[in-house]
């Protein structure tokens, strides 16, 4: 039996404290952190999977990739290998900082990162509307020199320009049964990673990677529901959701009903390229059956769960 299992979905912004200044050694500083309050929470009896964002990461190897292409005309790499490159390399350092955390409270455990699919619908909407920002953010000027290059980008919550590809809803993640099977083993997991590598089935029933990014919340959400989860923790780079954010009558919340989230998303409170996803994701898991979510950042984690700050979404409301 396995008590108190929480999907904690890690943001990939939040793993880069400066983006101005995206220097590896930042990045490891905070993956340490956030892997010394996840320590923590095993210490406190829950069995933890873990997934994580992949944006900025994605549009580093992607600009690493065009400026290859372009001096030295080595080939692209394509968006789905680009996804599977940082389910690697973000779950190793997960993995090795939760490991070191873990022992230095005296607990051991294995933790193990798998490369995940997750299965969409090739006819869905989101290939005609392009979305999900990756990559860093730019000025007006870049971005209009992006849109003469074939780019397709918009503005991110009044924080600047950025790319954005298509993003179609998770429907299924393709290695569930693996990855019950080592949460069942008492196993940490590190899966879903950039919200999986988006992937459809052909006519032949064979699959095939396409150039998408998967919402890591919704995929997160998806998860959590078919592993049904006690919780959905959406560690993100704020300590609590905020109405009216970046105005003067700016406002945290402590916690939202069903009912009162969904009125805030559809007044149009939450950002489509930041906390909507995540906000949306919190509705998702608890209106099927998830029995709370919260969202927070990295620092906050331990506060959290003790009920001290960031923002609770529970059932409620009448929905």
């Amino acid at each position: 039996m396995i008590d108190k299992l929480v999907v904690v979905a890690i943001g990939g912004n939040s793993l880069i404290p400066d983006p101005r200044n995206p220097d590896i050694e930042q990045q490891w500083d905070a993956v340490r952190e956030t892997c010394r309050h996840i320590a923590d929470m095993v210490a406190d009896g829950w069995q933890v999977v873990i997934t994580h964002g992949n944006g900025p990461q994605v549009g580093y190897i992607m600009n690493r990739s065009e400026i290859a292409k372009r001096e030295a005309g080595i080939h692209e790499v394509p968006l789905d290998l680009v996804v599977a490159d940082t389910q690697g390399s973000i779950g190793y350092m997960l993995q090795q900082a939760l490991d070191n955390s873990l022992r230095r409270v005296g607990m051991n455990h294995t933790v193990a990162t798998l490369i995940t699919q997750m299965r969409v619908d090739p006819d869905d909407p989101a290939f005609e509307y392009p979305d999900k920002p990756i990559g860093g953010f730019l000025t007006e000027a870049e971005a209009h020199e992006a849109v003469a290059d074939g780019w397709h980008v918009m503005e991110d919550a009044g924080r600047g320009w950025r790319r954005v590809v298509a993003s179609p809803k998770p429907q299924v993640v393709n290695e569930i049964n693996a990855i019950q099977a080592l949460v069942l083993a008492g196993y940490i997991v590190i899966v879903c990673g950039g919200g999986g590598v988006p992937v459809v089935r052909n006519e032949f029933g064979s699959l095939r990677g396409i150039p998408a990014v998967i919402d890591k919340d919704r995929a997160s959400s998806t998860l959590a529901q078919t592993l049904r989860a006690d919780l959905l923790l959406i560690s993100t780079a704020v300590e609590r959701v905020c109405l009216d954010f970046n105005t003067p009558g700016e406002r945290p919340i402590d916690s939202m009903t069903l009912q009162e989230a969904r009125g805030h998303l559809e007044a149009g409170q939450f950002a489509r390229g930041s906390m909507y996803p995540k906000v949306e994701a919190a509705i998702d898991f608890v209106h099927n059956g998830g029995p709370r979510a919260i969202i927070t950042n990295p620092q906050n984690i331990t506060r959290a769960l003790h009920g001290e700050t960031g923002t609770r979404i529970v059932p409620g409301g009448g929905l």
